[in-house]
């Protein structure tokens, strides 16, 4: 089996983050959410992977390089325009092949893993198998139609009055038969090649499509509130390492790491929270549920159920809670500051906030 991972969305629900970086590297408990992605696929003994990337294909390849350091080989594919997720499978042909593979959207987290899906996938071969959900408003969403055996009965896109609640989630196993059907449908009214419309035509021919309801966490990162609820979880099963400098004035209590290189001086750090490598916390209240990147400076400040990117610093902001702050962003104040305040700043961005 292979896998397809597509990272080539734009991610505007992002901004301003996604301006200056691909939605699929935004950070989750301090690891990239497309790290996560591959670390489940790797999970399912998959190690060739293909990388659907767009305009951001520098980012992400510097990010993530061939691979090696997770033990995959990674190839790249660019996709021109957004065309569709079954466009994108038109254009792996050469690196599919015949075999068959699983398609994940890249920011998509499922922390609890695919794995006994995947094994479900392997002992049928149906000729599709798709992951469902069931969400409160399924209007937007491809929508599954399912038998009593968990047969798939019909698709549907995006419903205005679906006749199921059971969401696709962004994960697809495959075999070559979804090559037929990609060739044989047309561009939707919103000129993309729609892999609900290439499932639906395996189901129109009478191919066995099969469906699994996912019951773990699952999570979109497609916006900041997203984000920030992701990063809470994760850092709910956090295991305490401290591979850095904490003095004797520094308090940690939960689970907490502390990075190689960061130092931790006269400073509460409340966990479940992470202080990434070369970080310097002095005079601060850290967390529960934050993430501190790598090279962050936060001084005289409390920060918690947040956020902040490498580089980031915060200086003197008593009150800042379910914020996120970019990467080599600073958040300052005119003075002494006491209230509480829930920010987004992007990378690079300078903020001061009124004591």
């Amino acid at each position: 089996m292979k896998a397809l991972v597509l990272a080539g969305g734009s991610g505007t629900r992002l901004r301003p983050f996604s301006y200056s970086m691909p939605k699929q590297l935004i950070p989750i408990a301090n690891t990239p959410v497309l790290e996560h992605v591959l670390r489940n696929i790797l999970d399912l003994g998959v190690t060739e992977i293909g990388v659907i990337v767009g305009d951001r294909a520098p980012e992400i390849h510097q990010a993530l390089g061939d691979g090696s350091r997770f033990g995959a080989q990674l190839t790249y594919i660019q996709q021109e325009a957004p065309l569709g997720l079954a466009h994108t499978v038109a254009i792996a042909r050469d690196f599919l092949g015949d075999d068959d593979f699983v398609m994940y959207l890249g920011d998509n987290m499922l922390p609890e893993g695919i794995v006994g899906i995947a094994e479900e996938f392997a002992a049928h071969r149906p000729a599709a198998h798709v992951v469902v959900y069931k969400v409160s408003d399924p209007r937007a969403f491809g929508v599954a139609e399912l038998g009593p055996g968990g047969e798939v009965l019909r698709l549907v896109e995006k419903p205005q009055q679906p006749r199921s609640d059971l969401a696709l989630m962004g994960v697809y196993f495959f075999t070559d038969a979804i090559h037929e059907a990609v060739e044989a449908i047309e561009p939707s009214a919103r000129g993309e090649l729609e892999i609900t419309d290439a499932i639906q035509w395996l189901v129109s021919a009478g191919a066995d499509v099969r469906a699994s309801q996912y019951e773990g966490y699952w999570k979109d990162t497609g916006n900041v509130e997203d984000v920030l609820e992701c990063n809470q979880h994760i850092l709910e099963n956090l295991r305490p390492s401290v591979a850095g400098e904490v003095d004797d004035a520094s308090v940690l209590a939960g689970p907490v790491v502390v990075e190689e290189g960061a130092r931790i001086v006269r400073s509460h750090i409340e966990g479940p929270a992470i202080i990434g490598a070369g970080t310097v916390v002095e005079d601060s209240h850290i967390g529960p549920h934050t993430s501190i990147g790598r090279g962050c400076a936060i001084t005289g400040s409390r920060v918690e159920y947040s956020i902040a990117l490498d580089g980031a610093s915060v200086t003197g902001v008593q009150g800042l809670r379910s914020s996120v702050i970019g990467r080599s962003a600073s958040v300052g104040t005119t003075g002494q500051s006491t209230d509480r305040y829930r920010l987004v700043v992007g990378d690079h961005t300078r903020v001061e906030v009124a004591a």
